[in-house]
């Protein structure tokens, strides 16, 4: 029998719906963790590269920075007992790189992969502001041409958020990249 993941890291483009699903799946536990690996980026006060399609040394530094720090956040947590949710854009091969960066095991991962008109339609209405640097159909391309087909991979075009959630649950050891 595998063993319970204890952590989730769950990914996709921008408006994919990482930051909601991450949370409803994290209050399905009893004790939890969302960490949004958005928050290590805004921690930097002065000097922060943005992300773009063409990206300089130093904002890939500070990308892998933050995976990193993000890493070593989840894989404390896990530690005390809590099922621990972790969520970022991590797109290419940097996603075998980043579930190489946690100590943790199992890591399940999780990548939510809407259409891109769904991506383009969430953007439209939601406050906060994705996309300046890139498209929603260039972003989704990368995902989808570039990141390797690991873990559970979703199209929550036309699901709920709860449904999402219980697809996550009852697939979970379809999750497993990286085992105990």
């Amino acid at each position: 029998m595998e063993p319970e993941p204890r952590l989730f890291v769950i990914t996709g483009i921008m408006a994919a719906g990482k930051s909601t699903v991450a949370q409803a799946l994290a209050e399905r536990f009893e004790r939890s963790v969302h960490l949004r690996g958005d928050t290590f980026r805004r921690f930097v006060a002065s000097g922060r590269v943005e992300m773009s399609a063409d990206p300089s040394p130093e904002a890939t530094a500070q990308l892998r920075l933050r995976y990193e720090l993000a890493a070593m956040c989840a894989d404390r947590y896990v530690d005390a007992g809590f099922v621990t949710v972790m969520q970022d854009v991590i797109l290419g091969p940097m996603l075998s790189e980043v579930i190489g960066m946690f100590h943790a095991r199992p890591v399940a991962v999780v990548v939510l992969a809407p259409t891109a008109e769904q991506v383009a339609v969430r953007e439209h209405e939601r406050v906060k502001v994705g996309y300046r640097h890139f498209t929603p159909a260039a972003l989704d391309a990368d995902l989808r041409e570039r990141t390797p087909r690991l873990g559970l991979w979703i199209d929550n075009t036309d699901l709920t958020v709860d449904e999402t959630v219980q697809h996550i649950l009852d697939h979970r050891h379809d999750a497993i990249v990286a085992g105990s």
